[in-house]
């Protein structure tokens, strides 16, 4: 996997993520198809942590800060460090009252990552506006589905290539 040139980064958090396409027939395509991720990797960049968004050969980069990244890396592992962290935490307290998270959309808007997580609390489904990272590392935790759009994984979707990256 290739950690992505600063230059390519900086362009690709720079792209929108609501565009429509004409089709063939012209029509619109849907702004929003949605694509699951398939896979999330943490990495150490010359420029910081980054969480891989992987799908369909491509990766999304979302910079963290190490404290969401050592929370996911240690989800991902199922690694249970000493004290929990903020979203280890969260995750305890949603178990304790029957809760879980169903899935969280990110999306890119004005160059800034963006979580939309949505929580299960007995017969209530809500959704909370959030960090992305922070969504992350909950859907994380709780095994849930990470989606993002087509046009997004399209646009900030760079392609994988070999490790440059030392894993966290």
């Amino acid at each position: 996997m290739t950690i992505l040139s600063r230059a390519t980064l900086t362009s690709i958090l720079l792209v929108g993520l609501f565009h429509a396409e004409v089709q063939a027939d012209g029509g619109l395509t849907n702004p929003f198809d949605p694509v699951t991720i398939t896979d999330v990797q943490v990495r150490i960049s010359d420029h910081g942590a980054v969480v891989l968004l992987l799908a369909e050969g491509k990766a999304i980069p979302i910079f963290v800060d190490l404290t969401v990244a050592l929370s996911i890396q240690g989800a991902l592992n199922g690694e249970k460090l000493s004290r929990p962290l903020t979203h280890d935490l969260m995750h305890t307290i949603l178990d304790a009252y029957g809760g879980k998270v169903l899935r969280t959309v990110i999306t890119l808007k004005g160059g800034t990552y963006y979580g939309a997580l949505t929580v299960a609390v007995q017969d209530q489904v809500k959704t909370f506006d959030s960090r992305s990272s922070d969504s992350i590392a909950l859907a994380v935790h709780f095994k849930a589905p990470i989606i993002v759009g087509r046009d997004l994984l399209d646009s900030a979707g760079g392609l994988l290539g070999k490790p440059k990256a030392d894993t966290l």
